[in-house]
């Protein structure tokens, strides 16, 4: 990398990723968005996300775990899971389109034609890297345990040399990235507005249920504070 000119401030990463022919919707386009910041509070919230690729010609799409660190996605699974085995033996990466998505309620109309859903979505498209190098691999297992229970990685054994070997991470750069939010109420047609039908928004949430501890729990295992009052 270049040096930067003496007294010229350091340049900043731009505030939004650039829209491609692939993130720009062809449907409600003014619901897009590419604003960086909006794209990792809607990725920091979830920790289940849709993978998709290609195999023998076929579209798949898989349910996985992922975790965000930085500018980056992880995903994990068996050495033996499809993507994974695919993406090692790709060397340039293997092209994938990954997904998640937030339904924060359900839009009742008074016709059928105007249902619709309020949510929050995430769309990647990129290149899957194997991640090979050791340190980085346990940071990104770190960073899954994370994701999905704030404060768990730390209060868990580590995974061992054999677990490490079952266990293939790949990365998603976020480069070509955008987001997609549905917010409001009903657009019914006007001539619809009379009709005898309730409408409006049903709101979903999610949330946390008591905790219910394993049967073979060592005496006196505190409940951890971090599960009495979960952050997400």
């Amino acid at each position: 990398m270049e040096n930067a000119m003496p007294g010229t401030p350091p340049q900043q990463p731009p505030p939004s990723y650039a829209p491609t022919g692939r993130t720009v919707p062809t449907r409600a386009a003014q619901r897009a968005s590419y604003d960086k910041e909006s794209v990792h509070a809607i990725l920091d919230e979830g920790c289940v996300c849709h993978l998709g690729f290609v195999r023998d010609g076929a579209p798949v799409v898989l349910p996985t775990l992922y975790s965000r660190v930085g500018e980056c996605l992880y995903v994990h699974g068996s050495t033996g899971s499809r993507p994974l085995r695919d993406t090692g033996r790709a060397g340039s990466g293997l092209p994938v389109c990954l997904t998640v998505t937030h339904v924060d309620g359900l839009v009742l109309a008074r016709s059928a034609f105007h249902h619709s859903v309020n949510y929050r979505s995430v769309v990647v498209h990129g290149l899957a890297h194997d991640v090979t190098d050791p340190e980085e691999k346990g940071r990104a297992l770190d960073s899954l345990v994370e994701q999905a229970v704030p404060g768990r990685a730390a209060d868990c054994r580590p995974a061992d040399k054999k677990e490490l070997a079952a266990t293939a991470v790949i990365r998603i750069d976020l480069d070509e990235v955008s987001a997609k939010v549905r917010t409001g109420g009903v657009n019914d047609e006007p001539e619809d507005l009379a009709l005898p039908h309730w409408a409006g928004v049903l709101p979903l949430h999610r949330t946390y249920g008591t905790p219910i501890p394993d049967p073979d729990l060592a005496p006196g295992t505190a409940l951890p504070a971090y599960l009495a009052s979960p952050a997400r």
